[in-house]
């Protein structure tokens, strides 16, 4: 972190009156004296929020302020370090003594009993008190007269990230600010309480960047957990708002509790969570704990801070955007953003406090986590394999992120037979580990989180579960290999696919680019957007002793007779790609069927079309913007529900309708204009709960699968009112793994197996399309990890989860499952590139 130097002249107009660091700290101006007005009495944007902090950095020798990187929109990000003095001087040594603590950095640390608390605000742009709250919390630690946070500060440092997301905050504050009059309105039906679409919470691309902390999709949190794996902190908390009546909430979590959790962990969020309630039983303010919040998913502020050997903690205040600057609770009481702010600050500062009493224990727990990890690690399985075979994209693709978390991988130095759990079987047997093989061991600094990546059914103690429950790595990226119970040896390296060598002929016939992964696609992406003229096989053929598989890019020189570039343009893109590209100097196969046959269709450059706004899921379309935009850089446009009646549709070759409720966004009139754009010659691709906007309607040959429910509905008359929620458990699918059974033959799964393993986040079924193809569906027992109830299990069996229906000269393309969930489904994106490039060309 860098020092902001303070003043020379401030320096020598106090030298006289005690000594320099008391005086620059009451030098130090309160968030409202800085500001200008009573903090909590309006929005403060993220500019001077970040004022504020590197104000405090430049004025107190106890505070080091560094920014850290930036969002897609520009702004910065930034973190404050604060410390007494002395620790501040040594502050380096500090934080080396704590990742020499976890091993991954060589050397033995210094006798220090220094703890680490990380406070992160606003992660959800709209719950916006947080970032208010962080400024008293801030002046409050480095203000001179206050003796007890100066107690605290002796043997504990304290990083606060004091804005995690300013793109959706400044999203959300702008709005406010443009809608609230010259006093706030507490009624809650006033506009300043309703904050349209797409709303504040998430980023520019509409990601929550609360399940982001392990995939790393996003640009914010890559430069964020880069400094987080720079610190390692010992307790991490996460700021965060919810409903208006809730009242706070603050650890000990909630059940079900990952198994990795140790029980240190889950004990010291109790002592942490009495402390807090010591200051709001004082001050009569309601709490609750253990509801809600569990600790399972491995991709929150508070799971990935555990899985990382910390005291990891959401804490959450009554509010969100609804709130405003004061709103009318249910009760009849009004509250307020100070109201908020003060919250947050208390259990801030109460963290800090309890940390500080408990500094010594907390090291030595940290240390033992590391040493445990190192040296003896739970869990039933001990090494984890991932094929050499595999496709090298793919595995660049799993291996880049295992660096970004300093997770450590080596290869097998001799093969052996084993017994193993094969996770395109989903069973144990006996399996074949090769000389070659990557290997990702659990006994490494880094051994919990990989675990928790890695383990193939993740075990639940309580089926009533926040988010997804099955996330495993494998799956995620359409890698084959095995899970072992035994320990094998691995010495790390650092994984590198090698450059493809070009060799080409001069003016070549054709070249031919196979079609495998995502990075296939980003070529063709690139390739279409230089005008390269580009068909694709739609079977298997045989040239120069080498078979080519359907989905192979073929591009011709009788194509691109008019392009002057051709050859320079191809050479290039493939090596920019590291792509291998083939060049032939006839059409003739050996086998199957020569390039100029019918069987090698032209591919149209499409004009692509997504539908968003209000009534449209803002996370599905950010994730769909944010796979053209940034994934694969092909042109997209967003068109908005608000105007949609009045786009003209011959300007588009595909439009995509995310998750959404249509029925009042698409009347009937304009939904006959879609259909018979499609019978045209459009591509209409429906993802997720779109389907049940098309299921059952005039034309569409999707349809929901009922249930005979006669018996379930008598005995659910029967049971307790207590146990409700977990009764609709067993209907509930909170996000599991199936294996897809896919016909590989048709053009929307090309380049996969005859299996594919999706991410399943509900239960919605659907039966196989009588006229379609039904590409992919989940047969009996294809249910692979992760939580589901009994009765959606059933339910999903035989059920169709991605199919095409021909319509007219067009297509419609249904995908129940959502291939670009967050973006951490890797091996999805493929099949969504399908949809949109390959199928009804």
């Amino acid at each position: 972190m860098r020092r902001i130097p303070r003043l020379l002249i401030i320096l020598i107009l106090f030298i006289g009156f005690g000594s320099v660091d008391s005086v620059a700290q009451d030098m130090v101006k309160s968030p409202s004296d800085f500001l200008g007005y009573e903090l909590g009495s309006e929005w403060t944007p993220h500019h001077k929020v970040m004022d504020y902090f590197w104000y405090v950095a430049e004025q107190s020798p106890l505070v080091e302020g560094k920014k850290y990187g930036t969002t897609n929109e520009g702004r910065e990000l930034m973190l404050a370090a604060v410390s007494s003095e002395p620790n501040m001087q040594r502050i380096e040594e500090i934080r080396m003594n704590n990742l020499k603590r976890t091993g991954l950095v060589d050397g033995t640390p210094t006798e220090d009993n220094t703890a680490i608390v990380w406070l992160s605000y606003n992660v959800h742009g709209n719950e916006t008190s947080s970032s208010e709250a962080a400024m008293k919390t801030i002046y409050e630690l480095v203000r001179s007269d206050n003796t007890d946070t100066k107690t605290w500060l002796e043997n504990t440092v304290v990083v606060i990230d004091p804005m995690l997301n300013p793109d959706g905050r400044d999203r959300y504050v702008n709005w406010y600010k443009s809608t609230v009059g010259e006093k706030m309105n507490v009624h809650p039906d006033a506009r300043e309480h309703h904050e349209p679409w797409p709303q504040g919470r998430s980023n520019h691309y509409y990601f929550d960047l609360n399940r982001d902390w392990a995939w790393l999709t996003q640009k914010e949190s890559r430069q964020r957990v880069a400094e987080y794996q720079n610190w390692m902190p010992h307790i991490h908390v996460d700021f965060h708002e919810q409903s208006v009546n809730s009242p706070y909430y603050f650890a000990p979590a909630a059940k079900p509790f990952h198994n990795a959790i140790t029980d240190w962990q889950s004990d010291f969020q109790y002592t942490i969570g009495e402390n807090n309630a010591k200051y709001f039983d004082e001050k009569g303010w309601l709490y609750f704990t253990r509801e809600v919040f569990d600790l399972f998913y491995p991709s929150y502020g508070d799971t990935y801070p555990i899985f990382n050997g910390a005291i990891g903690m959401t804490y959450e205040q009554a509010g969100n955007s609804r709130a405003g600057l004061g709103i009318t609770t249910e009760e009849g009481d009004t509250l307020t953003l100070n109201d908020r702010l003060m919250h947050h600050y208390t259990t801030g500062l109460s963290t800090v406090e309890i940390s500080s009493m408990n500094a010594e224990k907390l090291v030595s727990e940290f240390a033992d986590y590391y040493q445990t990890a190192q040296k003896n690690p739970e869990g039933e399985y001990k090494t984890f394999v991932i094929k050499q075979d595999n496709n090298p994209d793919k595995l660049k693709a799993l291996f880049d992120l295992l660096d970004k978390h300093k997770i450590e991988y080596g290869q097998a130095q001799s093969g052996a037979t084993l017994s193993g759990y094969n996770y395109q079987t989903g069973s144990t047997q006996r399996v074949r580990v090769t000389e070659g093989d990557y290997l990702v061991s659990a006994r490494q600094p880094k051994g919990v989180l990989a675990r928790t990546l890695f383990e193939p059914r993740p075990q639940l103690e309580d089926s009533v579960t926040y988010d997804i429950t099955a996330w495993e790595q494998h799956y995620a990226y359409g890698l084959d290999g095995y899970a072992l119970t035994r320990q094998l040896r691995v010495e790390p390296l650092e994984y590198q696919k090698a450059d493809v060598q070009q060799d080409f002929p001069d003016k070549p016939y054709a070249y031919l680019a196979r079609w495998e992964d995502m990075d296939d696609l980003r070529l063709l992406s690139d390739l279409l957007k230089h005008d390269v003229k580009v068909r694709y096989a739609t079977g298997e053929f045989k040239m120069n002793d080498r078979v080519y598989d359907p989905g192979t890019l073929v591009l011709t020189r009788s194509d691109n007779k008019n392009l002057a570039t051709f050859d320079k343009t191809v050479r290039d893109l493939g090596k920019k790609h590291n792509q291998e590209i083939n060049a032939v100097e006839s059409g003739f196969a050996q086998s199957g069927f020569d390039l100029g046959s019918s069987s090698v269709q032209y591919m149209d450059k499409p004009q692509v079309a997504v539908l968003s706004g209000e009534g449209t899921s803002s996370y599905q379309v950010g994730e769909i913007w944010h796979f053209f935009d940034k994934q694969i850089e092909y042109p997209v446009t967003l068109l908005d529900t608000e105007y949609f009646d009045g786009v003209d549709l011959d300007l588009y070759d595909v439009l995509i309708l995310p998750s959404g409720y249509y029925n009042s966004q698409i009347d009937s009139s304009r939904f006959a204009e879609v259909k018979k754009w499609v019978s045209d010659g459009g591509k209409l691709i429906a993802v997720q709960d779109a389907n049940g906007f098309l299921a059952g309607k005039d034309g569409f040959g999707l349809t929901h699968k009922k249930e005979d429910s006669s018996d379930s509905e008598q005995q659910e008359a029967l049971e307790t009112y207590s146990n409700q929620q977990r009764e609709s458990i067993s209907s509930f699918n909170s996000g599991s793994v199936y294996k897809i059974t896919m016909d590989n033959t048709h053009p929307l799964a090309y380049g996969y197996d005859d299996a594919y393993f999706s991410l399943k986040l509900d239960s919605d079924a659907y039966n196989y399309l009588e006229d379609g193809w039904n590409v992919g569906v989940a047969k009996e027992d294809a249910h692979m990890s992760g939580f589901i109830g009994y009765k959606a299990k059933e339910e999903l069996e035989n059920t169709l989860t991605f199919g095409i229906q021909n319509m007219g000269s067009g297509s419609v393309v249904y995908m129940i499952d959502n291939p670009l969930f967050r973006a951490f489904w890797y091996n999805g994106k493929l099949l969504f590139g399908n949809a949109v490039f390959m199928v009804g060309q």
